[in-house]
């Protein structure tokens, strides 16, 4: 009988980021994939979100991104930095995009990562059905899952699509007794910024079983001469970040509703 390699498996990425001490535990290698259901208006990798591979111009000059590469090529790269993962504890994260998207790909890689005993994680909206998640979660030590907002109109008003699946999704990934699942929000003016609606995520995340920990993202504009360089219109110019005494009282305000571990970054 005929087996598949899946070293072999290929995937299409944008970038490798090597000794990242954010998405995870410790010093992290961060596989960027290509491809997003959503469109979130603040997203600072807009480059993510199409799959086709596209040019992008930066600093003037265009830019290929995307690449095809196999699990067994990106390995090479992940293993370069064993030694920083067994003394920080790090490890290999998958981020995007949405990892879902190629989930083949993300499960070979994640597989291929534990197997060779280097810590995984995969940042995530959980938006796939939960088929695809189920088949991943062996793999996976951490689930950085992304909630943005409890309410399923504004969520698709900002995002173009509703929440109720990755909600749903978040309930069966902890039930699962997937041990080390954290809940990351990205704090948006205009979008979830307001306290009610920072303690409404808060209140849902301490519901999930085994859920600790929940980490507030202020928005930023990093991203935003990117959508120059992809001839788009970047809608949240206007916008600015929160301050930080906002974010605190924002931090405050979901641990005291959640009693969980909430922290400003992640």
């Amino acid at each position: 009988m005929y087996i598949v390699d899946y070293m072999k498996t290929k995937g299409r990425i944008f970038d490798i980021q090597r000794f990242s001490i954010h998405d995870g535990k410790g010093i992290r290698t961060i596989v960027f994939l290509k491809g997003c259901v959503l469109r979130c208006r603040w997203c600072c990798n807009p480059e993510s979100q199409e799959y086709d591979i596209q040019t992008m111009m930066v600093q003037g000059k265009p830019k290929v991104i995307g690449e095809d590469v196999t699990v067994e090529k990106v390995m090479e790269t992940v293993e370069k930095d064993r030694p920083y993962y067994r003394r920080s504890g790090g490890g290999l994260t998958l981020s995007g995009g949405e990892s879902l998207c190629q989930p083949d790909f993300a499960g070979a890689l994640l597989r291929a990562a534990k197997e060779r005993g280097i810590n995984t994680a995969m940042e995530s909206m959980g938006c796939a059905p939960y088929e695809v998640i189920e088949s991943i979660l062996p793999s996976l030590d951490q689930y950085l899952m992304d909630i943005k907002h409890t309410s399923p109109q504004k969520h698709k008003e900002f995002t173009g699509r509703s929440n109720e699946l990755m909600l749903e999704n978040a309930r069966k990934i902890a039930d699962s007794g997937m041990t080390d699942l954290v809940i990351r929000v990205p704090v948006i003016p205009g979008f979830n910024d307001r306290t009610d609606e920072i303690e409404s995520i808060a209140r849902f995340s301490a519901g999930l079983r085994g859920v600790k920990r929940m980490h507030l993202l202020p928005y930023h504009r990093l991203g935003q001469d990117k959508y120059d360089g992809l001839g788009r219109e970047y809608l949240m110019k206007d916008t600015l970040p929160p301050s930080m005494e906002h974010m605190q009282r924002l931090k405050e305000a979901a641990a005291r509703v959640s009693g969980l571990d909430c922290q400003i970054g992640g």
